[in-house]
């Protein structure tokens, strides 16, 4: 497991959950790739000038971790399945429901034996990241949870080959994700994050304690987080981000975290980014429980939100981490966004400029609380 050590460094007081909007010269050699218009080694000579513009704007911000925005990315997890042998990118007769809203179509078909990837081209992307953050800055990698991937009709993973048996397809999926994590450590990477939408949904889908229908999801999450975190070499930092949706500004599910408390309780992880930006979150009584679980690991509070351009107030932001202190010790405590500005590439109803003043008021309102 994660040393102490590491641990009291990561995630920061001042953290980020990874995804950055899209700037425009990136959206269009996007498009103009789709197209066939530019060669594929054109659209990664734009992705790597606008990572390196991103990269210089975090570090001058003052971040000690930083990402390469996603830029390289269309979706925040279908890119990566996508990217894992035995799955392949497609497009359903309809979008996920956000809110009312539907979304862009895309989903992922299990056609084969899920497997590792060598060629994944999430590789290439951390090296190129690796390569250009300047000394005393970390590079954090973001990959969706192994949860998410848990096939399921609903949220347009289609299973054909274990025909929905989740113990044959659960054994190929840890496999892959302890291979892919361990080449993640060989190219550098030592702050890796999984994201998940999965507890959030769950707890979306529960009143006080978790429906019976969904205990099987959650003790299966459960055992593939922990087979990831207890294979994973002892200096890498491995945090989870919970998520309730962030499409276009707008979210999929509401609901407090009581009834996947307990469960979260039991991740050996080193860090959990929990979203706290508006009632949807619900109190902060439920820390209690993944405080009190005997692991040294840190509670990021993302209070400050995404999804509209409005500044939070700062002496409203240190009064919610004061009532979070009365569950959890603040010095296991973090702050962060409450999400990424753009887990698609479409992005949230923000300019650049309100995104980089989102970012500041985290790194200020920390610096104040922690005196860091």
């Amino acid at each position: 497991m994660t040393s102490a050590t590491s641990t009291t460094q990561y995630p920061s007081r001042y953290d980020i959950a990874g995804s950055f909007l899209r700037p425009e010269s990136l959206k269009k050699a996007r498009i103009a790739f789709q197209r066939g218009e530019i060669k594929r080694e054109k659209l990664i000579a734009v992705e790597d000038q606008e990572v390196k513009r991103i990269v210089a704007k975090q570090v001058e911000l003052g971040l000690k971790d930083v990402t390469d925005g996603e830029f390289r990315r269309s979706w925040w997890h279908l890119d990566f399945f996508a990217g894992l042998r035995g799955a392949k990118f497609f497009e359903p007769d309809h979008g996920f429901i956000f809110n009312g809203q539907e979304t862009r179509k895309g989903g992922i078909k299990i056609e084969g034996k899920l497997a590792y990837n060598p060629e994944h081209p999430f590789f290439a992307g951390f090296e190129y990241l690796n390569s250009i953050v300047p000394e005393g800055v970390v590079a954090k990698q973001t990959i969706p949870s192994p949860s998410v991937f848990f096939p399921n009709k609903d949220a347009e993973v289609y299973d054909e080959h274990y025909q929905y048996k989740l113990g044959e397809f659960l054994a190929d999926e840890i496999e892959a994700y302890q291979k892919t994590v361990q080449h993640f450590y060989d190219l550098g990477c030592r702050y890796l994050q999984i994201d998940d939408t999965s507890w959030g949904m769950w707890a979306s889908f529960s009143k006080n304690v978790i429906n019976p229908e969904l205990k099987p999801l959650c003790e299966a999450a459960v055992k593939a987080i922990n087979a990831i975190a207890d294979n994973k070499p002892d200096d890498l930092v491995l945090t989870m981000h919970v998520c309730r949706g962030n499409y276009d500004s707008n979210w999929a599910g509401a609901g407090a975290y009581d009834p996947v408390a307990d469960y979260l309780a039991q991740l050996h992880i080193d860090g959990y980014f929990l979203e706290y930006d508006d009632e949807r979150s619900g109190g902060f009584e439920p820390l209690k429980k993944i405080a009190d679980n005997g692991r040294l690991q840190r509670i990021v509070l993302g209070l400050v939100t995404t999804k509209k351009a409005e500044l939070e107030d700062k002496v409203l932001l240190k009064k919610r981490i004061a009532s979070a202190s009365k569950y959890v010790p603040l010095d296991n405590l973090c702050l962060s966004p409450q999400c990424g500005f753009a887990s698609t590439e479409e992005g949230n109803h923000l300019t650049e400029e309100e995104q980089w003043k989102k970012i500041q008021l985290v790194v200020d309102t920390a610096k104040e609380v922690w005196q860091s």
